[in-house]
């Protein structure tokens, strides 16, 4: 159920992207133990000067791989958003050479009945999900 927006320099290929969302979603599966098919994903891509993306004084060097996730989602521990953060930053580095300095994630937390996932219903609060 979570929804990810990735905003994204534009420049990757269909099949990186492609492969950049199937490992996002893995992760998320296990982090929040939620099933498979809870899977909603939209790609922005930008235009260099559409996105400025600083480091809060961090001291962190961005790349053109810079990679923002937000994610609006229902209430999940720390453990879960902690667990979340650290194998995805893990397993972008392995595999897309996308450092930690070059990931950005946000979480927004809403409630149940914050949801329709269609038929004019607000399915977590009538019992179907």
């Amino acid at each position: 159920m979570p929804l990810l927006k990735f905003h994204m320099y534009e420049g990757r290929t269909e099949q990186e992207v492609k492969e950049l969302l199937d490992v996002t979603h893995k992760v998320m599966v296990n982090a929040f133990e939620v099933p498979a098919r809870d899977r909603y994903q939209v790609v922005h891509e930008h235009k260099p000067y559409q996105m400025i993306m600083e480091d809060t004084g961090l001291g962190f060097t961005r790349s053109e791989k810079f990679l923002l996730i937000h994610m609006i989602s229902r209430k999940r521990t720390k453990k879960q958003v902690t667990s979340f953060y650290e194998n995805l930053a893990h397993a972008l580095d392995e595999q897309f050479g996308i450092t930690s300095e070059d990931l950005m994630i946000s979480i927004s937390v809403n409630g149940d009945e914050d949801w329709s996932f269609g038929g004019g219903k607000a399915q977590f609060l009538t019992g179907d999900l």
